[in-house]
């Protein structure tokens, strides 16, 4: 009996690409490597949907909008006039302006629209590291934490060091190391090529310059 012909339940071995070797273009030259010229074009920071801000402002204004609605409805059918409002009103009317209680709200209400505009033009996601683009649609981002571990790691590796701390930001990297043997300078030389190497590896848009700092470990007790 013969085996049937179908794909169904069979297996395939995908090429693997080994080190060293390169990839082929449609053409049938070799692949360039992803640089400036073959980017996808500028990585910008990511934005925060800022959904916590947005859903207090849009519930505020939906219940404010509700009740002076229904307010101006009750006056319409000849109803009086919601005791909230007349009070607003009557205190709007009697209070002058360099009350300050009137000054105070003033200022709130000053400092809330502030907050709002700055969450409204400022991307946030400051722990979103953007990451180099090599095609136009595709947009990648690595978490601080996630490259301040891989900075330790690395950090790590090199002979002397016992202990490592990185502390991540946009711009820089601090990097506080403790030898426990080999020459200090000779340990934050090994550190600076070291780190240096890791940080172009990470595929940052922005690479942040990398400060070393390495110190002999405390006596205990």
């Amino acid at each position: 009996m013969s085996e049937p012909q179908g794909t169904e339940g069979s297996t395939r071995r995908l090429p693997v690409m080994e080190p060293g070797t390169e990839r082929e273009a449609p053409g049938g030259g070799p692949a360039r490597p992803p640089g400036p010229d073959t980017a996808g074009g500028p990585a910008g920071r990511f934005w925060s949907a800022r959904r916590v801000p947005a859903g207090i402002v849009a519930l505020l204004v939906l219940l404010l909008a509700g009740a002076f609605l229904y307010d101006i409805a009750a006056v319409r059918t000849g109803r009086s006039a919601l005791a909230p409002r007349r009070e607003l009103a009557r205190q709007l009317a009697e209070r002058p302006l360099d009350d300050t209680w009137v000054l105070v709200g003033a200022g709130v209400a000053a400092a809330l629209g502030l907050w709002l505009l700055l969450l409204a033009l400022t991307p946030g996601l400051r722990k979103v590291l953007p990451m180099r683009r090599t095609l136009p649609d595709v947009r990648a981002g690595l978490h601080r934490d996630a490259a301040a571990t891989v900075l330790r790691d690395r950090a790590m590796e090199v002979a002397g060091v016992q202990s490592a701390r990185v502390r991540m930001r946009r711009r820089k990297a601090r990097v506080r190391a403790l030898s426990h043997f080999r020459e200090l300078d000779d340990v934050r030389t090994d550190l600076d090529g070291v780190l240096d190497d890791a940080v172009r590896g990470l595929g940052l848009a922005r690479p942040p310059a990398v400060s070393v700092r390495v110190a002999r470990p405390g006596r205990k007790g």
